[in-house]
């Protein structure tokens, strides 16, 4: 997560991380891949948001109240039934799991203090000692084995949206302070997956309780315990006083949200919140240019894209899919749009993940090819909408509102805009069945394990839990990246997924997302690059 601070010593202990995200994070280049995560010792060692003073007083006696405002609120708390980024960060300050991530994507300690490859290329945990939970109850190896069954297995009691999230598990082994986890297969990217997913939880708290209860309440390891719950508004947190990793410096932390981009910058300059989510490129020179905020912005592990249904039709042509990535102006859109946060894309995989493609061109602007390509899918006079959310990504309704009139332009397809709320439109992309979803949506993905893998996986894969694509090829190119001990070989093989994925265009490939936060003079906190917010990181100004 972040650097060493205070008293999380112990939480936020960067160890060797020699694997892929380190070099993202770090040097801004492209991993080399197959790494793991492992460098050979690896693992070896007021009700809006407002405080009053908002956690600006100077005197040690003074509460430290920090207030977060985002785009979107959860979706329930319930760690493990989730796929949103904005659903993880505010469970996330209550649950952990056994591995994390710091500031730029290094691997640190958390609910485990080691891991390692068994002999027959598993991976064994060790546990950290003397953790308790929320309610008292002390961590054990049994509560680990469970969570990662919960999340790999549809009949421990839930069909989570996560299920691609660990690799493909054949068996957990609750130890002695320590969890096995053996997989089908060899899992190239174990340690990876396990840094950024599967938060941990009680099994005798979840067995006894049932789902409605779980998504209003918490009881995890974590720094932050839910004192208020009141859903799609605002969540109040309290520090966790028996918290394994020290004493927690903030007093109170509120986090609400507000679609309205607008509004969640006019809150922070009346210092009514610390923290805001996606300023607008339009707004930024007003935070730049008041005397109580300041913008911290970082290109992030975040891909924008429209989706679009392989068995709809005219979706189910891929020429018209193609038309449709020729019929989008990217780069007017992030130049005009954006302001220029945002890198054009035109695969899944971005430019610092392992399996990026540096021989892959960005679909060009070229409406008279789009149109030709229109014509010889089929489908010309085609009327199609494209859902969007509202202020769930930067500039998320600007962006569609540019992509459904220069598709419109086109003389031979008509597209409309469909603006809903993001708890709405991610309960149909969440469905287990793609009959479900969306035909033509706008949609961002967080690759926070820096690897191709987990992005066409569970979006481009014919058992993706998100996907909107059915190709054989395609399966067969990721089941050998997921295959091989060969680090360099499975990088060829996602490049040429990437390839395929680029041809194939189930989606409008957009841009690599910028986060744009809005911070208040009061406190000084740095954001990551996979979009987790991190309170109990920020410090007094």
């Amino acid at each position: 997560m972040s650097p060493d601070n205070g008293n999380h010593v112990n939480r936020r202990t960067m160890l060797t991380y020699a694997g892929t995200a380190a070099a993202v994070g770090l040097a801004g280049c492209s991993g080399n891949g197959g790494d793991d995560g492992s460098s050979g010792d690896d693992g070896s060692s007021d009700d809006d948001g407002s405080s009053g003073d908002d956690g600006s007083g100077n005197g040690d006696d003074e509460r430290f109240e920090i207030g977060v405002t985002m785009g979107q609120m959860d979706s329930g708390l319930d760690p493990q039934d989730h796929a949103e980024t904005n659903t993880e960060i505010i469970t996330g300050q209550a649950y952990e799991g056994l591995m994390d991530r710091d500031k730029v994507g290094g691997i640190v300690e958390s609910l485990a203090t080691d891991w390692e490859r068994t002999d027959d290329g598993n991976v064994r945990f060790t546990l950290r000692e003397d953790v308790s939970f929320h309610n008292g109850d002390a961590l054990t190896a049994e509560d680990v084995a469970y969570s990662i069954r919960r999340i790999v297995d549809d009949e421990v009691g839930i069909v989570s949206p996560q299920s691609n999230d660990l690799g493909v598990i054949d068996e957990v082994i609750a130890g002695d302070g320590e969890v096995t986890v053996d997989f089908e297969g060899f899992n190239p990217i174990a340690f990876q997956l396990f840094a950024t997913n599967g938060e941990v939880m009680q099994q005798s708290w979840v067995e006894e309780n049932d789902g409605n209860y779980i998504n209003q309440n918490t009881n995890g390891t974590g720094p932050f315990v839910v004192t208020e719950y009141d859903s799609g508004n605002e969540v109040v947190y309290e520090p966790n006083d028996d918290y394994w990793g020290g004493d927690v410096p903030v007093d109170e932390l509120t986090m609400g949200a507000s679609s309205e981009s607008s509004t969640r910058v006019n809150r922070l300059l009346a210092e009514e919140t610390d923290i805001i989510t996606n300023v607008p490129p339009q707004e930024v020179s007003r935070v730049e240019e008041s005397d109580v905020a300041g913008i911290s912005s970082v290109p992030s592990a975040r891909i924008i894209f429209l989706q679009m249904r392989y068995d709809v039709e005219p979706f189910s042509s891929q020429q018209f899919r193609q038309a449709m990535n020729y019929a989008v102006d990217v780069e007017s859109i992030i130049e005009n749009v954006l302001n220029g946060f945002g890198t054009i894309t035109g695969q899944p995989t971005l430019e610092e993940h392992v399996g990026y493609n540096p021989d892959i061109d960005p679909y060009p602007y070229d409406p008279d090819e789009a149109e030709r390509l229109v014509e010889e899918s089929g489908f010309a006079g085609a009327e199609i909408t494209l859902e969007t959310p509202i202020g769930r990504y930067l500039g998320d309704v600007e962006i569609a509102q540019a992509a459904a009139s220069q598709i419109d332009s086109l003389s031979n397809v008509s597209c409309e805009l469909e603006q809903r709320e993001f708890s709405s439109l991610v309960q149909d992309i969440t469905t287990g069945n793609i009959e479900d979803k969306p035909h033509f949506n706008l949609l961002g993905w967080g690759n926070a394990e820096f690897d191709g893998s987990q992005t066409i996986t569970p979006l481009m894969t014919s058992n993706g839990a998100l996907t909107v694509l059915e190709n054989e090829e395609l399966d067969e190119l990721i089941r050998q990246a997921e295959n091989t001990e060969d680090a360099d070989e499975r990088v060829e093989f996602l490049q040429e997924a990437n390839q395929l994925a680029h041809d194939l265009a189930p989606w409008v490939f957009l841009h690599q997302q910028f986060s744009v936060y809005g911070v208040s003079n009061d406190i000084s906190w740095e954001p990551r690059s996979d979009e987790f917010i991190d309170p109990d990181t920020a410090t007094r100004q």
